[in-house]
């Protein structure tokens, strides 16, 4: 397993492939010259699980598929520094409830929950939630349900909060839609951490992705 990597850039940041303004502070990946934002890294669905804790972070790591190690520059020791995990949130979930012996871990849970429930915009969720339904209408509920939050997250940057996303755009649906699967309905991910190249990894899933949705793309069922 190859050991990704996220960095805390110490300085103004372009991603090289979607051309945004990343800015400093941007998290980023690195490839040679180029960075690369998390959207176009494909780690955009990972949760941020800080240092601090070992057991929480070691059973979290057990558990998550893909992992990332967050790094950020020390000027004062001039070297990166291990800052956390960016890991999936069910690994976090499932290492939680073996942490949660005493009011302290469940208390870091619903920390967590209040802090996710904050960065839900719940009415634009139902609205794309529905345009996806048209466009997928096998698609099953609570996946549907899934694919929006993750989307819409206020001000992640994410597809569903792109200017096209926001006039429900089928082309902003598909991509939300094709991004869940990616992660969700594949070994993406594990390609990813036996260090496949992404463009490499993305085309040997693509045919499954595509298997996918066009099963949710038929009539719904009575």
């Amino acid at each position: 397993m190859v050991e990704l990597k996220v960095f805390i850039s110490h300085r103004d940041s372009t991603c090289s492939e979607c051309k945004r303004e990343l800015g400093r502070k941007a998290w980023i990946t690195v490839s040679g010259e180029n960075a690369y934002c998390l959207e176009c890294s494909d780690l955009d669905h990972l949760v941020f699980l800080a240092s601090g804790n070992a057991a929480l972070t070691r059973r979290s790591k057990k558990y998550s598929n893909i992992y990332a190690v967050v790094l950020k520059w020390s000027r004062n020791r001039k070297r990166y520094e291990r800052q956390g995990l960016l890991v999936e949130e069910s690994a976090v979930e499932k290492a939680e409830e073996e942490c949660l012996g005493d009011a302290e871990y469940r208390e870091i849970k619903n920390q967590r929950r209040r802090e996710k429930e904050a960065v839900l915009d719940k009415k634009y969720i139902e609205k794309f939630g529905r345009e996806l339904k048209k466009l997928y209408p096998r698609c099953p509920k609570k996946t549907t349900i899934k694919i929006a939050e993750h989307a819409c997250v206020k001000h992640s940057g994410r597809v569903g909060r792109s200017s096209f996303a926001k006039q429900f755009d089928p082309a902003a649906l598909k991509l939300a839609a094709t991004a869940y699967v990616r992660h969700n309905e594949t070994d993406y991910d594990t390609l990813l951490m036996k260090g496949n190249e992404r463009w490499e990894a993305r085309r040997m899933v693509n045919h499954q992705i595509d298997k996918i949705l066009e099963s949710w793309a038929g009539e719904e069922k009575e």
